[in-house]
């Protein structure tokens, strides 16, 4: 199986490539984002190369060389910038953005592995083959192969639940600090490794005395709170990195919490006053359905009986960006809700199957190519 799985990888990062070379004689490079000739352009590298870093790339490149001092950019948590500008010094030789690529990638090789661990202990082989050729070719799979935190946070999820799962609690708990100091959902890797924790059978008796004792409840909201910390010292305002959402667009709210029926109504407001012609009406689409789709196969994890501490974390991690007001760059952040993986490789039909399968590569290929040429995916 761990043959298989770096043999799927190398074919998926190499398509992934030539999607993205193939797609330069489609479109032009249009970027959408700031820093683009700076970061991207300037770095000698091919353009299917760089394009990988578009968009929040050019973000965590800025914080990896300069800390917070571009403003507003403390909506991205630091953890992740952090290890890419240690890569960086060490391999002070290889250009900064390859050498981010690269370390990107190699997170979500070992997420993959992390991810056969993990199914390993509750799945078939055969199951587990289905459920890995699912996350890869979801159509948004390739943010796993920019420069984004989904590919180091898949590793800390699965990491996190994989030591759950053997019971290791305190290492268990160190990795959901760090998940939470990488993205604000990694918090909620916490109410999820409670729930592991009470269901072990040492741990029933005495339980609220065994939680207040339990490594989990200190450890796993660390990072958050470092971070929260850091911001209050240094800009006067722990909650930064919620406040200052509005400016990066898509009509978020950084002051209130907007609740989800609220949000529904916008989206049915946008779909029906913009013309299908534009991108306004596509984008806004596209965010919807992924959404609805995420939901319907955690419900669906609920009848296959997946594990309830993976579909906790799932449901708080997928509902929370909502609290924003909108379901912009929801097609990306779903990709952390694991399950739904597990959810699609659990399916009974296999012709059911193989159709999911082919709809999704195809949308990978329109998707990639969208996101490389600087044109808004997630």
């Amino acid at each position: 199986m761990i043959s298989l799985i770096l043999v799927l990888f190398l074919i998926w990062r190499l398509f992934l490539f030539f999607t993205a070379f193939w797609g330069s004689f489609i479109l032009p490079f249009q970027p959408r984002f700031p820093y683009a000739d700076v970061f991207l352009i300037s770095s000698d590298l091919p353009a299917f190369v760089w394009s990988f870093a578009n968009f929040d790339g050019v973000h965590y490149l800025t914080i990896a060389r300069s800390g917070y001092a571009a403003q507003f950019t403390q909506v991205f948590f630091p953890l992740y910038p952090l290890l890419l500008s240690v890569f960086q010094k060490i391999l002070y030789f290889i250009n900064p953005l390859a050498i981010s690529l690269i370390v990107t990638n190699l997170f979500f090789l070992a997420g993959l592995y992390l991810f056969n661990q993990l199914l390993r202990i509750d799945y078939k082989p055969k199951e587990i083959s289905w459920m890995v050729l699912f996350l890869l070719l979801f159509p948004t799979s390739f943010y796993f192969a920019g420069l984004y935190t989904e590919s180091l946070f898949l590793i800390l999820i699965l990491l996190c639940f994989y030591l759950a799962r053997r019971k290791m609690w305190l290492l268990a708990a160190i990795t959901a600090g760090l998940a939470s100091s990488a993205r604000l959902v990694g918090i909620f890797l916490l109410p999820a490794l409670f729930w592991e924790y009470l269901q072990d059978k040492s741990n029933v008796r005495g339980q609220l005395l065994n939680v207040l004792k339990s490594p989990i409840l200190y450890i796993a909201p660390l990072g958050l709170i470092s971070y929260m910390i850091y911001l209050q010292i240094n800009f006067g305002d722990a909650l930064y990195f919620w406040h200052a959402q509005p400016i990066f667009g898509a009509s978020r709210e950084g002051s209130n919490i907007i609740l989800l029926p609220q949000v529904l109504w916008r989206y049915f407001k946008i779909l029906t006053k913009n013309p299908i012609d534009l991108s306004s009406f596509w984008i806004p689409l596209t965010e919807l359905t992924s959404t609805i789709f995420a939901v319907i196969l955690l419900i669906l994890g609920h009848y296959q009986k997946i594990r309830l501490s993976y579909l906790i974390f799932s449901w708080l991690a997928i509902l929370t960006p909502t609290l924003t007001g909108t379901f912009s760059s929801m097609p990306r952040y779903i990709l952390v809700a694991f399950p739904i993986f597990i959810s699609l490789g659990l399916i009974k039909s296999k012709l059911l199957k193989i159709l999911s399968l082919v709809t999704f590569f195809l949308l990978l290929i329109i998707f990639t190519i969208l996101f490389t040429r600087g044109i808004w995916v997630a």
